[in-house]
């Protein structure tokens, strides 16, 4: 890609292309393991080895399974994030508040990811001392995500934020994410943890990361890209209608969840005690809700593949080069090579100003 002479160079990519990247970094050195301790377990079993069995410590493939499944998570939540970036910059009006803290702290989120994985085994017998630090790593593995969430709110402040359905989905993912990051320090507490290890709350703090916040992200990059990818508009009445049904019945699904835990009900059981029946009933109801919200953009989706309005080529106004070409887009995308001249989050300069040529 050919950039103006003086433009500054770490403005070629966007937040969401890092993202992408660091994304791809982490598969390629997580993935391994996993595929390791399988074949593992498949010799044990088929040939007799002793790697986990016969003797073995079965310790050993806890070990080896968090440490891919660890990273695993941020595989799939940094994409989200990257998402979310594109979002907020677009409907705030501004540029990326502090973008080298944001891309970065993808970077330290990855690098941590890698070192924090024994806290998924302080009751496993894993000394004191290995606890201790893990619990630490786990305790700052939570900074880049701050980060994160302070320079999305920073982005916001005192723009002109505009309320579309991609926004109110980034909205949400700040909040629902935000929850689930500071209810994982609260499973990093040593003490703490060994009360509420593998009880329901475990699962409310893993649903408010992975479905508060990825699928959300992923939600929010549909919409966002939907006109793009297709070329027409779906109606923004029954969107934001079914961003709403989806904020309201997630937390009525998954926010009951932290308070059985903390009363101590176990997950994987399907049988409890009698004085936990309205939170559970209550967190079922609220999965029904939840349902509603996500049936419903398949519906408005497929009806505006046909009867959608003609998006047009830029119909958000956006900066970035998938805006500079027609909707949908050609086979390669652009048929000459582009030339930067403007970084992908200028919307203070000029609304209208093409960023290729």
């Amino acid at each position: 890609m050919l950039l103006q002479r003086g433009a500054d160079f770490r403005w070629i990519a966007t937040l969401g292309k890092r993202s992408i990247e660091i994304t791809a970094a982490l598969t390629l050195l997580a993935t391994p393991f996993l595929a390791g301790v399988q074949g593992m377990v498949l010799l044990d079993r088929q040939l007799g080895t002793h790697f986990f069995t016969h003797g073995s410590d079965p310790l050993l493939y806890q070990f080896i399974f968090w440490f891919y499944s660890h990273p695993a998570v941020y595989i799939m939540i940094l994409p989200g994030m990257g998402v979310i970036s594109e979002i907020v910059t677009c409907f705030s009006r501004k540029r990326a508040f502090g973008y080298s803290f944001i891309a970065f702290s993808s970077i330290a989120i990855a690098v941590f990811g890698f070192v924090v994985w024994a806290h998924h085994m302080f009751v496993a017998g894993i000394s004191v001392y290995s606890a201790l630090v893990f619990s630490l790593l786990s305790y700052a593995v939570a900074i880049p995500s701050a980060v994160k969430v302070f320079n999305w709110t920073a982005t916001m402040y005192k723009g002109s934020v505009k309320m579309d359905t991609p926004m109110l989905y980034a909205m949400a993912f700040i909040g629902l994410f935000t929850i689930g990051g500071l209810t994982g320090l609260f499973l990093a507490a040593l003490g703490l943890d060994i009360h509420i290890h593998d009880t329901y709350f475990v699962v409310a703090h893993f649903h408010y990361v992975m479905v508060g916040g990825m699928v959300t992200a992923y939600l929010g990059g549909l919409h966002f890209w939907w006109p793009k990818m297709t070329g027409r508009i779906y109606p923004e009445g029954p969107a934001k209608l079914a961003a709403l049904i989806t904020f309201i019945g997630f937390n009525l699904t998954f926010f009951p969840q932290f308070i059985l835990g903390y009363l101590g009900m176990p997950r994987r059981y399907w049988a409890y005690p009698s004085e936990f029946q309205v939170l559970n009933v209550l967190s079922s109801a609220g999965a029904s809700v939840l349902a509603v919200g996500f049936i419903l953009p398949l519906l408005y989706f497929l009806w505006s593949l046909k009867y959608g309005e003609i998006a047009g080529d830029n119909p958000w106004k956006a900066t970035g080069l998938e805006w500079e070409t027609t909707s949908p887009p050609p086979t390669h995308n652009f048929h000459h090579i582009p030339i930067v001249t403007k970084e992908p989050y200028a919307y203070g300069e000029s609304e209208e100003v093409p960023v290729v040529h």
